[in-house]
């Protein structure tokens, strides 16, 4: 992998509901409350508990490093109105030669419902498409999270297969704990001539999406 000397920009994204910005230090209580999620700790691999030194170790110092490595990008997702975070969009292991990288996200419950996750992930893939000239995105989503695959298909993802037992997801436990489980991945994949009518496809469904800047 080959990665640019100078990395990824600085950004700002602004879609017609959100605002897509680095984190910083006063994302960090809501932030952890977001990680501290019960789905958000069954279907990813952050700490848990999810501390604010954790979240401070990501805004300060990880999620920087990340973006000017030309390895990924950490934003912030809030409301355009209110500045409330919502959720965050990552991109990571970017991969400068065959110009594709891969998406995730996690959005706070109480933002749950409101095609939030779409609106950000379609914003950052396009100004993955558009502006860092990229050719493939990827989503990878366990079997049975099946609000996350509903996302990929908002977007225009295209179902490419299944990796059989290739994560570990989380599951409670009878004493209130977590145990590890292993299950299915099913990886979708994004090019640019799939974002084609999705703005429309979004509108239709409560979550329009018109990618309006970047900076």
């Amino acid at each position: 992998m080959t990665t640019p000397f100078s990395g990824f920009p600085d950004i700002s994204i602004s879609t017609e509901r959100l605002v897509l910005r680095p984190l910083d230090d006063g994302d960090l209580q809501a932030f952890t409350e977001m990680m501290n999620d019960e789905l958000v700790t069954a279907w990813t691999t952050v700490p848990t508990p999810y501390t604010e030194q954790d979240a401070r170790t990501l805004v300060g110092s990880e999620a920087p490093a990340l973006r000017k490595e030309g390895r990924g990008v950490v934003l912030a997702v809030a409301e355009f109105l209110t500045q409330r975070l919502v959720g965050v969009v990552q991109m990571h292991d970017a991969d400068w030669r065959v110009r594709s990288a891969v998406l995730s996200y996690a959005i706070a419950p109480w933002a749950r419902g409101e095609g939030y996750a779409s609106e950000a992930l379609f914003a950052m893939a396009q100004w993955m498409f558009h502006d860092q000239k990229f050719e493939r995105l990827e989503l990878r989503t366990a079997a049975d999270n099946t609000a996350a695959q509903q996302v990929a298909q908002k977007i225009g993802c295209i179902s490419e297969g299944v990796l059989r037992g290739a994560y570990i997801a989380r599951s409670r436990t009878e004493d209130g704990g977590w145990t590890d489980v292993r299950t299915d991945l099913i990886v979708w994949s994004l090019l640019p001539e799939d974002l084609e009518g999705v703005p429309e496809h979004l509108a239709d469904h409560g979550g329009f999406s018109t990618y309006s800047d970047w900076s």
